[in-house]
């Protein structure tokens, strides 16, 4: 297979009745695009039989690649899994669970122009209204403390150059703060609006204490990064020409 130029990198965890249906929503999406593209699949520790399905997949397909890590790990841990082994320049994110639309890549990729990340917005999320709330409140927290305005840090969906994402070292929780930590690199971030549906099969592995407490810590970090922040200007000093040649003879 020819070099991809968008590489899909989707973490999962026990996600078994989720993959195949995932998986032709992407070929459906994604094979009559213009650009080449792999998607690689990071299994999260998962104990329901998702590593055999994934494995049955990479045999059909010549565009998925599965990555399982030792144990659960989390999120940020798949995540950067799936970031060092991509080789497109461009990189998608997407959960497995079915409720963004694969057929807004596309049209993310033809929004991304010269931004080097675009990240996703929920417009009518079909989600409880407490999570609606809670992830309301989480971002008006964290747009307040960081001095951003990201809509929905918590979608799934984003695209990013990889060689943005190479300048940027992640420790655990800290891919809920990925536009964060790039801006302070300095790389231009957008936003867009994408679909959200209801969950396909299944449940969400991640519950409303694990989006509270750790994201806290780690917004703390992440201010203290942006105040620690370098930022200076060098200038190289030269030594005066010297008048030799002038007073020669």
């Amino acid at each position: 297979m020819n070099e991809p130029y968008l590489s899909l990198v989707i973490p999962l965890r026990d996600e078994r009745e989720n993959l195949r249906p995932l998986r032709e929503e992407l070929k459906a999406a994604l094979h009559a695009a213009r650009w080449t593209f792999e998607i690689i699949w990071v299994d999260d520790g998962s104990t329901d039989g998702s590593r055999e399905v994934l494995q049955e997949i990479c045999a059909e397909d010549v565009t998925s690649r599965a990555l399982r890590l030792d144990r659960a790990r989390g999120q940020t841990a798949a995540l950067d899994a799936g970031f060092r082994e991509a080789r497109g320049e461009i990189v998608a994110t997407l959960d497995a669970d079915l409720q963004s639309d694969p057929a807004d890549i596309p049209r993310m990729m033809d929004s991304l122009g010269s931004l080097d990340a675009l990240v996703g917005y929920r417009i009518r999320r079909d989600d409880p209204a407490w999570r609606r709330a809670l992830s309301r409140a989480a971002n008006a927290v964290r747009n307040r403390v960081l001095g951003e305005s990201i809509r929905d840090t918590g979608c799934s969906l984003k695209l990013f150059r990889r060689r943005c994402l190479q300048r940027i070292k992640l420790y655990d929780g800290m891919h809920r703060f990925l536009p964060a930590l790039l801006s302070l690199e300095g790389f231009r971030v957008g936003q867009i609006g994408v679909r959200h549906r209801p969950r396909y099969k299944g449940r969400s592995k991640y519950g409303p204490t694990s989006r509270i407490l750790g994201p806290v810590l780690d917004l703390l970090a992440v201010k203290w990064m942006q105040k620690r922040k370098l930022d200076y200007r060098a200038e190289i000093l030269r030594g005066k020409e010297r008048e030799r040649n002038s007073r020669a003879g």
